[in-house]
């Protein structure tokens, strides 16, 4: 398994709780946006971001936040953060 395979994997965990769209997150793959597809809201969102922060031990700033729109954006500050980090 990929370290890609395995950020989706852990991404889906994080994102399960907040979803709307049971049939767009069994579907879900890099392009899945979160507001769009899964109905996640921006409340919610934010929620998200907090979670992956506390799975990844990872800080993600505003700027990258607001990037956060879609899987492949998440997965790209995620390990641009991990990278920065080790």
């Amino acid at each position: 398994m990929s370290t890609n395979d395995t950020l989706i994997t852990d991404l889906k965990a994080i994102v399960k709780p907040y979803i709307q769209n049971q049939e767009a997150f069994d579907s879900l793959n890099a392009d899945t946006d979160f507001i769009n597809d899964l109905k996640i809201n921006s409340a919610n969102l934010v929620d998200v971001v907090l979670d992956i922060e506390d799975k990844f031990d990872i800080e993600i700033d505003n700027e990258s936040m607001d990037k956060m729109l879609n899987v492949k954006a998440a997965l790209e500050i995620i390990e641009t953060k991990l990278e920065e980090k080790y």
